[in-house]
């Protein structure tokens, strides 16, 4: 089966729809699908659901889709680096369901490995418990967190061979792989393709059961949110 598409708008035609809960990898701008996002913004579906550690800054990542409107609601750890984020939400235009960070990448984690709920410490005590099943574990309290499983991830990774196994780089690694699980279809957004057999076993991050389409964007963007630099005195 041919998991290459020619661009990013191919890979996710007849795939993106209304309504969807999207699963998106990253971390800030680091390991973002950069022309997958884009192609989605493009494809003009609404009422999306996205799953992802923030939402990029204005006007650039997941940032675009909400200057656009096609975000319905979020499920992030994090706003700070996007006034529009922050502007649709104390305004009421746009749903947030915050998580904290650990528990997110176990809720992706753990969706992609079939396991429905998991109790965890984190969130007891605060607002992030209101609702949820609490229950006594060797005399600690721990309050029960769904997993997570999305109709469509977004996944950005280094390299892919043919069949799909992943190589992230560094950093950019970040959120990815869980993103990769939690999709019922996966398409993964890679600077280079190679050969079935031309990746080391050893060094697979992602396995190809995880992925259903790939795109080769060799030269992404990768901007920087807040760029520091050294005066030359």
């Amino acid at each position: 089966m041919n998991k290459v598409y020619p661009d990013a708008a191919a890979a996710l035609a007849g795939i993106v729809q209304d309504g969807q809960t999207i699963a998106v990898g990253g971390f800030g701008l680091c390991g973002i699908p950069e022309a997958l996002i884009g192609a989605l913004r493009d494809s003009g579906v609404t009422g999306l659901t996205a799953i992802s550690n923030n939402a990029g800054v204005d006007g650039f990542g997941l940032g675009q889709l909400l200057t656009t409107r096609q975000i319905k609601k979020m499920i992030a750890s994090y706003v700070g680096e996007n006034k529009e984020f922050a502007r649709q939400y104390l305004a009421g235009e746009l749903e947030l369901e915050f998580t904290p960070q650990g528990t997110l990448a176990e809720k992706l984690r753990a969706g992609g490995a079939g396991i429905p709920a998991f109790f965890t410490r984190t969130g007891v005590g605060t607002i992030v418990a209101d609702g949820k099943e609490l229950r006594e574990f060797d005399g600690e309290q721990y309050v029960m967190e769904r997993s997570l499983v999305a109709d469509v991830s977004l996944v950005k990774a280094y390299m892919a061979d043919r069949a799909g196994n992943l190589v992230y780089r560094k950093t950019a690694r970040n959120f990815n792989p869980n993103v990769a699980m939690a999709g019922k279809i996966t398409i993964v957004e890679v600077e280079k393709l190679v050969e079935v057999g031309e990746i080391d076993p050893d060094h697979v991050h992602t396995p190809s059961i995880f992925v259903h389409r790939i795109v080769v964007n060799a030269t992404p963007e990768k901007r920087i949110e807040q760029r520091t630099v050294r005066s030359a005195a």
